[in-house]
């Protein structure tokens, strides 16, 4: 069983460590506030009051032996970064951070963070793209280039099938599952004889600028 630990239990950190909790994994919760910890005690295999600020304290209740650290002090710059250097000295092999600015995610950055998250601005940016994109219901990030997104079809694509319609030599983008809704039912690399319905819902995978042009097809 892979092990992690959440250090830091606000909102965030809370509902990280649960939901690593709730599939199956084993999760070490930490903060210097009792309460804190009462609150998240009962959902994890083990939950302690520590001063993460202190290195003797990290590698005392095991850290340098988790599959990976969440740092979820994300308000408090200073501690933050301090706590994120010690988990480097420690050899922790994956390190994410939360930040509150771009500033500061270079910092956690340059201190040994393996992955920074900024966890309101990634929601907001969430939001804004569905109540500006309707069509678009669900989005995954590859990187600076590519997503994955699921798609309702645009109405130029109904009734057609995927080789009239050819998605990918037209628009650089690939089907690679379809998600019917009646009934209930998910076909994985669809043939290009499938024929597109409006209960369909798309998956594609393509170029951030590839699909913005999809999503402009009425």
């Amino acid at each position: 069983m892979r092990n992690f630990a959440v250090i830091g239990l606000g909102n965030f950190g809370y509902f990280i460590a649960r939901f690593l909790a709730e599939r199956g994994l084993a999760v070490l919760a930490i903060d210097s506030s009792e309460e804190q910890v009462e609150r998240v005690k009962q959902v994890v295999e083990k939950a302690v009051i520590a001063d993460a600020t202190k290195k003797e304290v990290l590698e005392r209740i095991g850290l340098q032996d988790m599959d990976a650290v969440i740092v979820s002090v994300g308000e408090k710059v200073d501690t933050s970064i301090l706590i994120t250097m010690y988990l480097r000295e420690l050899n922790v092999k994956q390190i994410i951070a939360k930040a509150i600015s771009e500033d500061h995610g270079k910092i956690l950055h340059i201190m040994g963070a393996t992955e920074v998250i900024f966890p309101e601005r990634d929601v907001a940016a969430k939001i804004a793209e569905t109540l500006a994109n309707p069509n678009i219901l669900d989005t995954l990030s590859l990187g600076p280039d590519y997503s994955i997104i699921q798609l309702a079809p645009p109405e130029h694509f109904m009734h057609k099938s995927l080789r009239e319609l050819d998605i990918r030599n037209k628009y650089n983008i690939q089907v690679i599952a379809i998600k019917e809704l009646v009934p209930e039912n998910i076909i994985a690399v669809p043939a290009a004889d499938y024929t597109i319905k409006d209960s369909d819902i798309l998956l594609v995978i393509g170029k951030h600028q590839d699909i913005e042009q999809l999503r402009k097809i009425k």
